[in-house]
């Protein structure tokens, strides 16, 4: 899934060191900065955005930043961002829980702490679709798990590779990667075939979500093609080939996202 956000934070040295960790995921993308209350406001209700890094105890007391924002935000806004506050105090925590923030994360933020603030946004989104069908799964009188899979199972990702009239169809959950060629990206299945589409890679990055993520400027890959990760090497290996795909410093976050993703299912470390 893919998280818009705005930082707001009276402190510009804080504002881009919390940018800079962010940068590495390519699950979030930055829209703006504010450094006050009425800044921030005014750029939430500008760009909706679905992050705020909201520092709650500022240290220049005019820029007047504190939890009240969100309650002004209720005022205009039926659904309002999910609120994380990134900030030096411990002690403010408790206050901060009243106001049902989705996480709090004291200064400085640590690559590992967005690992687990995404995890816990990507549940929380999973559970409310989750929730969704079980309605509609129960308002048309069926059984609302079956609803469910039934959902899943006829509507997968489709993707249709068009060239020159040549309509070429690829079930998402049969590509293990995709690999920059200039211009176009070659699009590998499991079975060990290639497609060519004359798309950049960057264009597949924005269009794909779970389980695809980039690990390197020429590759994306599906999560549930990786069968190991080498951390010392920098490489990636794909289940059923003996194929290993390297991975590149500035997406490492994006590693350690899946290495978290993995360990926090149903997981035995040995």
């Amino acid at each position: 899934m893919n998280y818009s956000y705005i930082i707001i934070d009276d402190d510009q040295e804080s504002v881009l060191k919390t940018k800079a960790i962010a940068d590495g995921f390519s699950d979030l993308t930055f829209l703006a900065s504010a450094h006050n209350y009425e800044e921030g406001l005014h750029l939430i209700l500008e760009f909706n955005p679905a992050i705020v890094f909201l520092e709650i105890d500022p240290s220049d007391k005019k820029s007047n930043l504190s939890l009240s924002l969100i309650n002004e935000l209720h005022r205009y806004l039926k659904a309002i961002p999910k609120i994380i506050v990134t900030t030096n105090k411990k002690d403010l925590a408790f206050e901060a829980i009243n106001y049902e923030v989705s996480d709090y994360i004291l200064k400085p933020v640590k690559r590992i702490d967005l690992v687990k603030s995404i995890l816990k946004l990507n549940k929380s989104n999973n559970e409310i679709q989750t929730t969704i069908a079980n309605v509609a799964g129960t308002e048309e009188g069926q059984a609302p798990l079956v609803q469910i899979e039934t959902i899943q199972e006829e509507q997968p990702l489709v993707l249709c590779i068009k060239s020159y009239g040549d309509y070429r169809y690829i079930d998402a959950k049969d590509i293990s990667h995709f690999q920059a060629d200039n211009n176009s990206t070659d699009i590998y299945l499991n079975t060990g075939e290639m497609i060519t589409a004359f798309k950049t890679l960057k264009h597949f990055e924005g269009v794909l979500s779970f389980p695809f993520i980039r690990i390197h400027n020429s590759y994306i890959v599906n999560r549930n093609y990786i069968s190991r990760i080498h951390t010392g090497n920098a490489v990636c290996y794909i289940k059923n080939s003996a194929l290993k795909l390297p991975f590149s410093k500035s997406y490492k976050s994006n590693i350690d996202l899946i290495i978290a993703e993995i360990s926090s299912g149903n997981y035995l470390e040995i």
